[in-house]
This record gives structure tokens, sequence and C-alpha cells, in this order.
């Protein structure tokens, strides 16, 4: 893991995706590190008496010939509302970049990554930064309802999108594990990702195991120092109980106490 940084980062766009969804996009100051699929930020929210804790948030686009890193934001509570109201020229403290990324595919090989909620946007990172071709890169994206899904068709030159509804509004009717990619013939894939909620992980990496598949998740736990001090992220694990902020986010789920 690369060395983290302190810095305040100006706000260049702040784009409405949906009624909940927001793609805010930082300037950094200085050149920007490597920063990979599955790495997150922590977030400072200003101008509140009553949030002292960062929030995290994981990296969703880099561009480093501008200097410019992206993040989606979900509104979930106040601290991500007050986010969501930034507007261009906005300051905002990031500590970046954070936790361990995703194992990238080997050449050749086929994948499936998983996105539930905010969970979409390391997996549409992971897609763009993959290296393989569209063909070889299923990305399954679930939703409550066709509002909540955000406009993914940016990214349809990086794999192939398929989406679910749990009310039936947009694509398949159902959980993401209701789609037919997570149904049968997992097998046929080298290497399955997710991200999203806790209940929707577990039933990937359960499906993932039985088909002898390799797996990967990023969990959501609360990060609110990214440092591995406060404590506040803490799970359990084969190797004893980690810190998901230093040991992770990403974990394989053959490391995980999960019951799968």
């Amino acid at each position: 893991m690369g060395k983290k940084s302190v810095a305040t980062f100006v706000v260049t766009e702040n784009i409405p995706l949906n009624p909940t969804n927001y793609l805010i996009r930082l300037k950094s100051p200085h050149p920007l590190p490597v920063i990979k699929p599955g790495q997150f930020v922590n977030v400072e929210i200003k101008n509140t008496s009553e949030i002292f804790l960062r929030r995290p948030f994981s990296v969703f686009e880099v561009d480093y010939a501008q200097n410019v890193l992206s993040i989606i934001v979900k509104i979930l509570g106040r601290g991500s509302k007050i986010l969501t109201e930034a507007k261009s020229g906005d300051p905002i403290s990031l500590v970046y970049p954070l936790g361990k990324h995703f194992t990238y595919p080997e050449k050749g090989e086929k994948i499936l990554a998983v996105g539930g909620g905010s969970g979409l946007a390391p997996m549409l990172f992971l897609a763009r930064e993959s290296g393989l071709p569209a063909q070889n890169v299923d990305i399954v994206i679930g939703a409550r309802s066709a509002v909540d899904h955000v406009d993914t068709s940016a990214y349809s030159s990086f794999g192939n999108i398929h989406l679910t509804t749990e009310d039936g509004s947009l694509g398949t009717k159902g959980f993401v594990t209701d789609h037919p990619l997570l149904r049968d013939n997992l097998e046929n894939y080298s290497r399955i990702y997710a991200c999203g909620p806790d209940g929707m992980m577990r039933a990937v990496a359960g499906r993932a195991k039985a088909a002898g598949v390799f797996c990967e998740v990023s969990l959501e736990n609360l990060m609110a120092c990214g440092f591995g001090v406060c404590l506040c992220c803490i799970e359990p694990t084969v190797k004893g109980n980690l810190c998901v902020c230093t040991e992770g986010p990403v974990f394989n789920i053959n490391d995980l106490k999960w019951q799968i």
C-alpha cells in the first residue's frame, strides 16, 4: 500500500445522476498517485457542528492528466447530503488513497463484476481498468427501481452491462442474485468481484465459492479514520480481527469468516 496524503481538493463538477446520487469531480493541488479500483478516499464534511468523522467513498474515476478524481455520493444521511450540495470551486479535504485494491485479472480471463447501490462505482472503475476486451467483462448492477439506477452507457465499451431492479421497472426483476448470470454457469468465469450491501455480497460470495471461482469483495464497514486507529471497521477474518480500512476494503472471500 502506498503513501497516504491529506490535501484540500477543489470541486470542479457536481452532477446529479438521479434524485439520490451525485457525481462529484475533485481536482488535486498535486499530481495524483496511481489509484486502483477498490481503493477509497476519506472526505471531511465541513460546515457542520455535529459531524466529526470523515466519510469513505470508493474512487470512481481518475483523470491523471487533469489531476482529478471522481466519487459517486449517494444520499444516506446528513453528511452525504451536505456533500451533494457542494458547488464548483468549493474546497474539500481528502485523505487518499486508502485501502487495498482488487486483484487485476490476467489477460484472456473472463470476469463478472457485481455492484449494488453505491457499489457500482468500484465495479465500473474495475471494468475500465481491467485491460480486458468488453466481451470478457460482465457487469451486473442492482437497484431498488429504475429511478435509483444511474446512466452507465458510457461504460458499455468496457463490459456488458446488465441491470436489475427489485420492482422490475428496469432490467431483470429481483435482486442482483436473481440475474441469470449469477444463477447459472458461474464456473465459466475466472474471477468474480462484488461491492454493495452486506447481504448481497454474502450471497454472491456463496455462489462463487460453490462454483469454485476466485472471488473478491469490497466491504462497506464504517471507516472513519482510514489508518486503523479508530477500530470502527473491525472484521473477523481467518487471520484474526482486522481493520477493513488498512487490510481491506477488498478481501478474498476465503479470508472472511462468513457462513458460506
